[in-house]
């Protein structure tokens, strides 16, 4: 299922905007769930300011949010080129077979077929198989001891390039921060941000349930395409259990709403309810596309932060309030100094 089937009515420059660079987060806020909310009601367009620790009482009791549970692994890894001292970046993106990956290699022209790296001297070595015309390359790598328990112990977490920082872009508090606190399923090179809001005492307070998507590199690709629909999303995987799918029948057929937490939540929900009809067991690939106009059958509110400018992510969340009340959301977050993206502010559509 590669996008929506309606034509699209939405032009790239409406989900353009300009953003001052001192409004992109740098850093999380010192307690998680004292970011700041923006709620933005679809139905008047009202639009209230609280912090993301009021959530409780902008939702119903019997509201079901459904949280992503993917874990962050540390994919950015470092290598010096055999022979010499060219230093090389690799971010891993598949694992194909044991020792085997899909990855992203920096500077590509150092890294052609046959390159042979060294990440920890008579530890760790790799040889780049294939190369292309873009960073992409497939990498076998030899490793004494376990490949991916190495990785844990020594790779970078892949933040996200506008985050910039001096030295290294990751710090060790990323490893804690840069990751939602019910994370679970490790296999993501981004985290599903909206979810990094949430404390363990805030999700006491909340009724909920938890699916898995592994979120890919493809959620940074900038949308280039004149014409929206011909976009096309990288495929990622996704597993809805039976525990989060009787949870969430109980909650559509009460009456109440299912509020995904983060855009791949909605994706992965708006996926299996058009393969099947509803949300049900199951797990696979999705390459799902959703930006307006899009007829939602599973999703009834949305908890997500603020997006790129021209991104995927802000085309579903243009999908989802509406294209001018998106837009005029974004122009008074500007206005009132929120923080913007990954480890930025919040924003709730009921």
């Amino acid at each position: 299922m590669a996008g929506c089937s309606i034509v699209s009515l939405v032009r790239l420059s409406e989900v353009d905007y300009e953003l001052p660079s001192d409004l992109i987060a740098q850093r999380p806020v010192e307690k998680r769930d004292h970011s700041r909310l923006m709620v933005v009601r679809r139905d008047s367009g009202e639009i209230e300011h609280a912090r993301f620790c009021d959530l409780p009482f902008f939702v119903e009791p019997d509201d079901l949010l459904v949280l992503n549970n993917s874990r962050v692994f540390p994919a950015r890894l470092f290598g010096i080129k055999k022979g010499g001292t060219a230093r090389i970046e690799i971010l891993l993106l598949n694992e194909i077979a044991e020792g085997l990956w899909e990855a992203l290699v920096r500077p590509g022209r150092r890294a052609r077929s046959g390159t042979r790296l060294t990440l920890e001297p008579g530890h760790v070595e790799a040889e780049i198989l294939e190369s292309d015309s873009s960073d992409k390359r497939r990498i076998r790598f030899e490793s004494k001891g376990n490949l991916r328990d190495w990785i844990e112990r020594c790779g970078n977490i892949p933040l996200p390039p506008y985050i910039k920082r001096q030295g290294e872009s990751d710090k060790p508090f990323d490893r804690e921060r840069y990751q939602t606190v019910y994370a679970k399923e490790s296999n993501s090179v981004a985290a599903p941000t909206a979810g990094l809001h949430f404390t363990p005492n805030l999700l006491r307070r909340l009724h909920s349930c938890e699916i898995t998507l592994h979120v890919g590199y493809g959620t940074f690709k900038p949308v280039q395409e004149v014409e929206v629909e011909n976009h096309r999303m990288d495929r990622e995987h996704y597993s809805i259990g039976s525990n989060a799918v009787e949870k969430i029948g109980k909650c559509s057929q009460s009456g109440n709403r299912v509020i995904a937490v983060g855009t791949t939540t909605t994706r992965t929900l708006e996926h299996v309810a058009r393969v099947h009809g509803k949300v049900v067991a199951d797990s696979g690939w999705t390459d799902l596309f959703i930006y307006p106009p899009f007829d939602f059958q599973a999703v009834n509110g949305l908890v997500t932060n603020f997006h790129l400018p021209k991104s995927t992510l802000l085309l579903l969340v243009s999908a989802f309030g509406g294209k001018e009340l998106i837009r005029s959301a974004y122009e008074l977050a500007i206005r009132e100094r929120y923080r913007f993206y990954s480890y930025g502010d919040a924003m709730l559509l009921l």
